[in-house]
């Protein structure tokens, strides 16, 4: 998908690579199929294996990429010589002239069976709000439709849509609407967790009311 001069490739689940006139970002590495070597940057907004996997880094990073992610990831990331930046809620932080805010990313109704959510606020996982050739996009996480997402300003947004971990379809568009981005794109699906289905009844629900791209992975 191109927004203006931005192009938007989905990998799979959560995992994007997006390119602008000097920079390639990839975000939440997984099931990384084809060596591409090419990220400037590479953002992880947790560290579940579905979006911080080694051996799918390893085919994204060259020796001048820059990890970021939140301070949970340290041990996960030890293997790699990469500059890293580890992160927390509610900071902002410039890494190759590309200006992110870091967001909270969490559950607040997706339990497990002994009541406790699944990604907890307390925990300290991320979403980015990233700008690239002055384009805002973000990158939601494993996140629900939290309080905070009411004010988040950006163009484009990437949103979990599968339930059971995260927002459900229906969840997904309430989030969309109250962010109202020009473009919302569904993620966190396709990769064992989720189908299409959640990402078309996702459009489906915003349809005459919000532009809502699927994206068909690149990484075959």
């Amino acid at each position: 998908m191109i927004f203006q001069e931005i192009n938007i490739e989905w990998l799979h689940h959560s995992c994007f690579r997006i390119v602008g006139k000097n920079k390639i970002i990839y975000t939440d590495p997984y099931k990384v199929k084809n060596s591409y070597n090419d990220a400037d940057l590479i953002l992880i907004t947790h560290d579940h294996y579905d979006h911080l996997e080694s051996e799918s880094i390893k085919k994204l990073i060259n020796d001048k990429t820059v990890l970021v992610a939140p301070k949970d990831c340290q041990s996960l990331l030890k293997e790699f010589k990469n500059a890293k930046i580890f992160v927390s809620p509610n900071e902002v932080k410039i890494v190759k002239n590309i200006t992110i805010k870091i967001v909270p990313s969490y559950n607040i109704n997706k339990f497990n069976e002994k009541g406790m959510a699944f990604h907890p606020k307390e925990k300290g996982n991320v979403g980015y709000i990233f700008i690239v050739d002055n384009v805002r996009i973000y990158i939601a996480g494993d996140t629900d439709d939290i309080p905070e997402i009411s004010s988040f300003k950006t163009d484009i947004a990437l949103l979990p849509v599968s339930g059971i971990y995260v927002m459900t379809p229906n969840e997904a568009t309430e989030a969309a609407l109250k962010i109202n981005p020009k473009i919302a794109i569904p993620m966190h699906y396709g990769s064992g967790i989720g189908t299409e289905r959640e990402a078309q009844e996702f459009k489906k629900l915003l349809l005459n009311k919000l532009e809502v791209e699927i994206l068909i992975s690149i990484d075959n």
